[in-house]
């Protein structure tokens, strides 16, 4: 029986995003990709349940909080009194957003294949599982266990999604390749960014990418191109979305947005291409505010742009 329709594992950690440059002004909140598609799921209508380990500190206190506030459910989250929640910054600039990390020996890097024991239950009675490129590179026990998670799920019959979210500042060009290459062959669908997989194949045509994703297993690979909208890719047949005309403030977290809320809509039924242009739709909006979870959109907003 299929309780959930999104486990998702990975690291969540505390954010201070840049609001003013002088005198500098952050903006506290929380993060971590697979965090914040987890809320941007729930806040779209999925039963989600999350996957981590947290700090024994009030910051991973503050995040349990926030996880029941949008309800999404935290029964299974480990808890670690020896190793403390991750810390990441955000500055801007006129190239975009930089991230800066204090997230070293953090209690969900310290994560285990064993931990899979308290969370197998979820992972078979969860329709997606979904994980991410970061949650592969904060520790080598992390990437373990995130692949054994995969190949559970793929023996449950749990669909897997896979976010490419490259991090070079977490570990080097070859180990991503190698690692992020084997979780596309584990997973049903791969939502890479353009500037990720050219970091990581120096490919620079759109095609390419998506025929190298395919190459390596993905079966649907949906593209994201930032600004420019996304192309979905699956069975063969390419479709071109365009993105929508918005005023970016912080793009923080705008595809963990597109992540959850694709996920969401999957679960509601919807193909893989409407559900992308709803994504698409939402992703647009979560880039008009300053943090990661705060303007992830209702689904009211979503549907005030596609239905003006």
């Amino acid at each position: 029986m299929r309780l959930w329709d999104v486990a998702a594992l990975g690291e969540a950690l505390v954010e201070f995003n840049q609001t003013q440059t002088e005198p500098p002004l952050y903006l506290q909140g929380f993060g971590g990709d697979t965090s914040n598609a987890a809320i941007a799921a729930a806040r779209a209508g999925a039963k989600v349940r999350y996957l981590t380990r947290l700090g024994t500190d009030r910051w991973g206190d503050g995040l349990l909080s926030l996880w029941q506030r949008e309800q999404v459910d935290t029964t299974a989250i480990q808890r670690d009194a020896s190793a403390p929640t991750g810390v990441y910054f955000v500055s801007h600039d006129a190239q975009g957003h930089h991230f800066s990390y204090a997230r070293a020996g953090s209690a969900a890097s310290q994560m285990q294949v064993q931990d899979l024991q308290h969370w197998s239950d979820t992972i078979e009675q969860s329709r997606w599982l979904h994980v991410s490129g970061i949650s592969l590179a904060i520790s080598a026990s992390a990437c373990d266990t995130v692949l054994a998670a995969m190949q559970h799920a793929r023996q449950a019959g749990t669909l897997v999604s896979l976010d490419s979210n490259l991090r070079l500042s977490l570990w080097p060009l070859a180990r991503a390749q190698a690692c992020i290459r084997q979780a596309m062959s584990l997973c049903h669908v791969f939502l890479p960014s353009w500037d990720d997989l050219n970091a990581l194949t120096g490919l620079t045509q759109s095609e390419d990418i998506i025929a190298w994703c395919h190459a390596q297993g993905a079966p649907q690979v949906v593209l994201k191109l930032g600004a420019q909208g996304a192309i979905v890719s699956e069975h063969g047949h390419q479709t071109i979305l365009p993105g929508h005309q918005v005023t970016p403030v912080d793009a923080t977290g705008a595809g963990d947005c597109f992540a959850g809320n694709l996920l969401a809509r999957l679960c509601a039924g919807d193909s893989l291409q409407v559900a992308a242009i709803y994504a698409n739709a939402a992703a647009g909006l979560s880039v008009q505010g300053y943090g990661a979870v705060a303007p992830m959109p209702r689904p009211a907003a979503v549907m005030e742009v596609l239905n003006p």
